[in-house]
């Protein structure tokens, strides 16, 4: 998983600041590196899916939106808690 593409994806479409960027790159690579969205649904983990699902959110940061998305693989699959981002350096959005 290209946690480089993911951040200027996020940034592009989402906005944030680059710290909570960098977050969730390195949440989706450690969810990327259990491979666990590929156990549950067959699904390899890349920016382009990542985007895909983030868009699906209601609205909100990147950080929102993701952990929007853990959520609601928690509910459905289980064991997605872990990947939720709890915190990241306040800076500045670009």
């Amino acid at each position: 998983m290209d946690r480089e593409l993911l951040m200027l994806h996020l940034r592009q479409g989402f906005g944030g600041t680059p710290a909570e960027r960098r977050t969730v790159a390195r949440s989706a690579g450690d969810l990327a590196d259990a491979e666990k969205l590929q156990a549950d649904l067959g699904v390899e983990l890349t920016p382009a899916v990542i985007l895909e699902h983030l868009a699906d959110a209601p609205d909100g940061s990147p950080a929102e939106r993701w952990n929007w998305w853990m959520g609601a693989l928690e509910v459905s699959h289980g064991g997605y808690r872990r990947f939720r981002v709890a915190a990241w350096k306040r800076e500045q959005e670009e």
